[in-house]
């Protein structure tokens, strides 16, 4: 097979901003290398150790609706990275225990939902 995942973009209203929420989020630095004034309309986090690139590209609309595609994040302990990440500007959505598994959705800056779970 011959198809890997390359990135995962993300349309936003302000690319810089949803960008620096997820570098904090993630530990993986903001692409400052990027031509001068691209940060109006596009921003990214670089791949590496088999972590696609993030992509943060401006669009004209705003999300009115669920996404149909979201990230799942595992922590070794949920519930203090879901406080961080509430620190960083997530939002809760809620938390579910179900399956043996228990997670809480967030979303970002933006309305992006994402899933912190704990597998044990």
């Amino acid at each position: 097979m011959s198809l890997r995942v390359a990135a995962v973009t993300f349309d936003c209203e302000n690319a810089l901003t949803v960008a620096r929420f997820w570098s904090a989020a993630l530990g993986r630095p903001v692409d400052e290398a990027d031509p001068p004034g691209a940060s109006e309309f596009f921003a990214r986090i670089p791949g590496g150790d088999g972590d696609p690139m993030m992509m943060f590209i401006k669009v004209p609309e705003g999300k009115t609706v669920k996404n149909r595609v979201h990230l799942d994040l595992d922590a070794d302990d949920r519930v203090a990275e879901v406080e961080r990440l509430l620190g960083l500007g997530a939002t809760h959505i809620h938390d579910r225990d179900e399956w043996g598994v228990q997670w809480t959705t967030l979303a970002d800056p933006e309305g992006n939902e994402f899933c912190v779970a704990e597998h044990t």
